[in-house]
């Protein structure tokens, strides 16, 4: 082993906005180390923190957060309300359902349910 997970970064625009909107999705409270470098202690996981760059968001993402919620629907509008857009339909397999969403800069991520265990005689 080399190390540990300290924090996730997200390259953005607006560190203290997206802070802001992952508070509101994950738990926890935006807080600012400075105008270009912002984050949220989400409850049961490690920080995720915002850094302000240049450039804008140009490709997708080669990494994305799956956030579980007991209800796919409810969570979507609630993360809709927040400021994030639907990407297409909702998916249904036999491992669950996710539905992707883009936040408020654009970034990739998907709101999960797993498929309930089934139970074999």
């Amino acid at each position: 082993m080399i190390g540990r997970i300290d924090e996730v970064v997200v390259d953005c625009a607006e560190p203290l906005a997206l802070a802001e909107f992952w508070a509101a999705v994950l738990g926890g409270e935006a807080r600012m180390r400075d105008a270009d470098w912002c984050y949220v202690d989400p409850p049961g996981w490690t920080r995720l923190a915002f850094q302000r760059v240049p450039e804008g968001k140009s490709t997708k993402n080669r990494l994305h957060l799956d956030v579980e919620v007991d209800d796919i629907t409810i969570a979507i509008a609630a993360a809709v309300a927040l400021g994030a857009v639907a990407v297409g339909e909702q998916h249904h397999a036999i491992a669950g359902s996710f539905q992707v969403l883009l936040d408020p800069e654009g970034n990739e991520w998907c709101v999960v349910r797993a498929a309930a265990p089934s139970h074999h005689a």
